[in-house]
């Protein structure tokens, strides 16, 4: 028997994990669950699966999400079954780390992530890293805290989990120079825009924009896969992951999201992980690993399947995933700055202050004006991203000017 606790528990990545635990009653006990922004949906999570905690943001909402339990479930009433209600940040590192939970599911969305996951790390437990920001923002710091403190962490994004089954265990973090490995061939979607125009992208849409042909996503990304910023963040992911320089990865659209990554080998061998696009499958390997359990995915009909296509990525159609690679190179600094600003460009266009192209715009100017710093800490690093921040909200008012 695990326990768990999900990071993140009501979004998309929690709903999967939260469906696969459900499937195997006898192997996975949830202990603690966190959800910020969705108060009736963690409600009935914690009313559905009796975790012994719940993180919410505030103070207020912990008021809140209280009343709305009573109210939709008689037996919480009693405090022998009332979960414990924990706030902010410590709350989150709180249950992240505490000793009675084996696994955690870091499925925060975006910097907040971060501190979290890095306590599950510290406290060496198995980690199911969903928040490719910790990666983006800290990638070296985080896999010496994985090595020192035991932790065992299993990437949950379809596409490194396919890498992660792709290769040779002994050699899947740090090693894999040594493995024969020629390249890694990271897959994409191309996302709603791969057949757009480039000069037809300014004019899009948030809806357009978060209307994915194959992945339902939350709505933060959504955006970036349309501007295959998620790519971007993911190849910055996958050089921390699998210890690989920019050189050794290469991005390779495949629309119909069926080859979800590929280890290319030195002998000519490519070994590919394939499967229908549900986020279930990648999170009940990592679940289970190294043994497998049923997901409740269903099995690929190959005989259904149209065709396979490969595209190369075009730089003038999708800037942000150059300019991601661009970042990755210069170092850190540079990687924590795309993240930071990213974040609050794309919070910009899904409220109608940017538009979509100037995504971009804003991305290149933080990096530009914020790579060039030397990161020695994980305090340096979180000064940085929120500099980052402030200097995106600048480029902005600029251009709202």
């Amino acid at each position: 028997m695990q326990t768990i606790t999900i990071l993140g528990a009501t979004g998309s990545i929690g709903s999967s994990t939260l469906d696969v635990i459900s499937r195997h009653p006898e192997r996975y006990k949830l202990y603690a669950v966190s959800g910020f922004s969705n108060l009736p949906r963690l409600a009935d999570i914690v009313i559905k699966h009796e975790p012994e905690y719940a993180v919410v943001h505030t103070e207020k909402d912990a008021i809140a999400i209280k009343t709305l339990i009573q109210e939709r479930s008689s037996r919480f009433s009693e405090k022998s079954v009332f979960p414990k209600i924990l706030c902010g940040q410590q709350g989150l590192i709180d249950i992240a780390k505490e000793s009675a939970v084996d696994t955690v599911m870091s499925a925060i969305v975006g910097a907040a992530g971060l501190m979290p996951t890095m306590a599950a790390v510290k406290a060496g437990k198995k980690v199911l890293l969903a928040n490719k920001e910790s990666l983006v923002m800290s990638g070296e710091l985080f896999m010496k805290a994985v090595e020192e403190h035991g932790a065992t962490l299993i990437p949950i994004d379809s596409e490194h989990n396919a890498i992660f089954q792709c290769l040779p265990y002994e050699y899947q973090y740090g090693k894999t120079q040594e493995s024969g490995i020629s390249h890694i061939l990271l897959t994409a979607s191309g996302g709603p825009f791969r057949c757009m125009m480039p000069d037809e992208l300014e004019n899009v849409t948030p809806d357009q924009a978060c209307a994915h042909p194959n992945w339902d996503m939350g709505r933060k990304i959504s955006v970036d896969s349309a501007s295959m910023m998620n790519k971007g963040l993911e190849f910055i992911e996958a050089k921390w992951l699998f210890g690989v320089n920019e050189q050794d990865i290469k991005v390779v659209i495949h629309p119909q999201s069926t080859i979800h990554s590929m280890v290319q080998y030195r002998d000519g061998s490519v070994l590919a992980q394939l499967g229908n696009p549900d986020m279930r499958t990648p999170i009940a390997h990592a679940l289970a690993f190294p043994q497998r359990i049923e997901s409740g995915v269903d099995a690929l009909d190959f005989f259904a399947l149209a065709d396979f296509s490969f595209e190369k990525p075009e730089k003038d159609r999708f800037p942000n995933l150059f300019l991601a690679m661009e970042a990755s190179a210069l170092g850190q600094a540079a990687t924590t700055a795309l993240n930071a600003a990213n974040e609050i460009a794309v919070d910009a266009f899904l409220t109608g202050k940017l538009k979509f192209t100037d995504i971009y715009k804003i991305n290149a100017q933080v990096v530009e004006r914020a790579h060039n710093v030397t990161l020695a800490r994980l305090e340096d690093i979180l000064a940085h991203d929120e500099a980052c921040r402030a200097y995106a909200k600048e480029s902005i008012a600029e251009i709202n000017a």
